[in-house]
């Protein structure tokens, strides 16, 4: 309760003046307090006093919460609140921070609670803090003169005269409920700022917020924009629209800065969010249409750009029509079977506007895989755009099919050609869920899960060596997916088991033609060709599987023996041939002469045990010993054996010489460590 026993409402402007006027009663009704034990709060203005009896007299007036006071007697006016709805009269400057409070509202030198005396003073303070007393002199006296920034325009009164007040409100400014010089703003500025009352945690007191302008936040957003600053940008439509969440324009902006960081599908979202606010928005309705061209939905791009009631943009539309027919093309093509055609519109659809559809992306997979080109297929799958699945434009079709089912009817198909069939089985089941009613994605759930129980079924033949029954379970696969080169290449290791090494290389053939440099169906088709001593085959096989697999050992020996085979089928001496082994070290001239004479090649390394890049070296020699066994790998320290170096001219080292079959084919000085293995591996083969 108040001192006149009036009920204190809740903290709120309007709240403020009711205790004002309570508190200026009971102040006049009441003893008057000694202005020498005045203790008040935070500053708002100095009053100018004439002296009386070494007393100083002035009106004054202050409230348990924030306020102010002018110059004239009795009762001080509240400010009042400005309007409470959105728009321009919701100022707003501040471009970071809360929503609810400014930078510039606040003096960097005020502190909450802080406190002055007015005793010895011949200008008293006039306060507004937390305290609920309140101090007034005579209430007719008229001989305060208002000082600073409470009369209007700054102007000063003469002594004795009340000043004119104007029509229009006094409106407080926003800040931590303590006001000094220019907390006190006229007429126009309440366009600009709503002031809003909430009461502190710590008390009794309260304090003033400022809720910002949207539109002055907007503009501000617009401008970071027009910079490229899209995410400062999108924060700023962010807040705009927590600001005043009913407004389309604010949501077409955020779709403008979500376009220009890529973040197309939550673009579209805006939009769509931006259109239910005002149906009849053109600019959301055009920039929706723009963004269903870039992602090569042209129904619904032609919906939005063709709004009745709006003006169709001439670029956008032809964009579209350019679009349209490249899709037209692109879909026959694909109905025949013309995988390099669906390439050729596939690419030009997105050089005309459609870059962004992750539908034409996998399409372009899909075309991939058809020619047998998986390799590419499954580098598509990285490049793919993100797609947001919870936006209508998920409801469009693409090739017959929902858009999204057709993202994962073309995934299923590169996960089952690398032999991936439990994610294969995975997507196409989302596709089947996605669009449960499409006969061509029916098809290929039914066909992927056949394929896989196919697949399983011969690998259990397989295990329990029932080769025939193995052979059998893997065709019926191949007959649901004839291009898997997982499936060829599981027969192709059935029909060597059987002996039947013809067949094994034909499905090895098929399996590389589907998939180059499958690595399983290298090495069958390498051990078949051996089987039937078509040494030439198994070396060439061979020979691209140590590219492959340079520290595969078995691999390694493999090699070797199909080169000894090899030289003995064109009658070149082979004994003392060997496979692996260590870097033999020479100690003599004899033994370097038979060692470099030996059939085959050598590679002689010539080093000094105290260099440097000797040492740094060496490590990788035995390392190149244990990759190309079929090679023999000697070192001469020329420090040790001078002579060798003299007959062979060794001056520099590390130097390396290569012999075949006793004459030297390369020398090398000082070679990089790319530069040697090239060479090794050359004469290898």
């Amino acid at each position: 309760m108040s001192h006149s026993g009036k009920p204190i409402s809740e903290p709120g402007v309007d709240s403020l003046s009711d205790r004002l006027r309570d508190s200026l009663s009971c102040c006049e009704a009441n003893n008057k307090p000694d202005f020498r034990e005045l203790d008040l709060g935070s500053p708002v203005s100095p009053l100018r006093t004439r002296q009386s009896g070494g007393l100083a007299t002035a009106t004054s007036s202050s409230s348990s919460s924030s306020g102010s006071v002018s110059g004239r007697n009795g009762p001080n006016p509240v400010a009042k609140r400005s309007g409470s709805g959105s728009g321009p009269n919701n100022h707003s400057g501040e471009l970071s921070g809360s929503s609810e409070s400014s930078p510039t509202n606040t003096r960097s030198n005020s502190k909450p609670g802080h406190k002055r005396s007015d005793s010895g003073s011949a200008h008293p303070l006039i306060y507004s803090g937390q305290s609920s007393s309140a101090v007034n002199s005579s209430p007719r006296s008229n001989n305060v003169l208002p000082a600073g920034n409470i009369c209007p325009s700054g102007k000063i009164l003469k002594a004795g005269t009340v000043p004119n007040r104007s029509s229009r409100s006094d409106v407080l400014g926003s800040g931590t409920g303590f006001y000094g010089h220019g907390s006190i703003m006229r007429g126009g500025a309440a366009a600009k700022t709503e002031a809003v009352s909430s009461r502190t945690s710590g008390g009794g007191g309260g304090e003033l917020k400022r809720v910002m302008d949207p539109e002055e936040v907007k503009r501000a957003g617009n401008e970071h924009y027009r910079r490229g600053n899209f995410s400062e940008a999108l924060s700023l439509y962010d807040r705009a629209i927590a600001l005043s969440p009913a407004n389309a324009a604010y949501r077409s902006n955020r779709a403008a800065a979500l376009t220009g960081l890529r973040r197309l599908g939550e673009a579209v979202r805006e939009c769509e969010e931006a259109v239910k606010l005002d149906p009849n928005y053109g600019r959301a309705h055009h920039r929706l249409g723009c963004l269903f061209v870039r992602l090569g939905q042209v129904d619904n791009a032609r919906k939005h750009l063709c709004f009745p009631g709006l003006q169709p943009d001439a670029a956008e539309l032809r964009k579209l029509e350019v679009v349209e027919k490249h899709l037209k093309k692109c879909t026959d093509a694909r109905r025949i079977g013309d995988w390099k055609s669906v390439l050729r519109e596939n690419d030009s659809a997105i050089a005309a506007g459609a870059d962004s559809s992750p539908q034409l992306a996998m399409c372009r997979a899909e075309a991939h895989l058809k020619l047998h080109q998986i390799d590419d297929a499954e580098s598509v799958l990285s490049n793919i755009p993100k797609s947001d699945t919870d936006t209508k434009s998920s409801l469009s079709k693409f090739f017959g099919m929902l858009s999204e089912a057709y993202t994962y009817f073309v995934l299923a198909q590169i996960e089952m050609a690398f032999g991936r069939f439990e994610n294969a089985v995975t997507a196409a089941e989302k596709a089947g869920k996605i669009d449960p009613r499409n006969l061509e994605v029916a098809s290929l759930l039914q066909n992927v899960r056949m394929v896989v129980r196919a697949r399983a079924r011969g690998n259990d033949l397989f295990k329990s060596e029932r080769f025939t029954e193995a052979c059998l379970a893997y065709g019926d696969g191949l007959r649901l997916d004839p291009s898997n080169s997982v499936l060829f290449c599981n027969r192709a290791a059935c029909w060597f088991k059987l002996g039947m090494w013809e067949h094994s290389i034909e499905d090895c053939n098929q399996a590389l033609r589907i998939k180059p440099n499958y690595t399983k169906a290298l090495l069958r088709r390498a051990a078949s060709n051996s089987k039937l001593e078509r040494w030439v085959d198994a070396v060439r096989d061979y020979e691209v599987l140590r590219r492959e697999l340079p520290d595969d050992s078995e691999v390694a020996e493999s090699l070797f023996h199909a080169q000894v085979a090899l030289k003995k089928s064109r009658g070149e001496e082979v004994h003392n041939m060997k496979f692996g082994g260590e870097v033999e070290e020479i100690s003599g001239l004899e033994q370097f002469r038979a060692a470099i004479c030996l059939p085959g090649v050598s590679v002689v390394h010539f080093k000094a045990s105290s260099d440097l890049q000797c040492k740094q070296i060496s490590p990788f020699v035995d390392t190149l010993c244990s990759r190309y066994p079929s090679i023999n790998f000697l070192k001469v320290d020329i420090e040790e054996t001078p002579a060798i170096a003299n007959i062979e001219n060794v001056k520099i080292v590390p130097t390396f010489k290569i012999y075949k079959n006793g004459s030297r084919v390369k020398e090398m000085v000082c070679p990089g460590r790319e530069m040697l293995e090239h060479s090794v591996r050359h004469y290898s083969f």
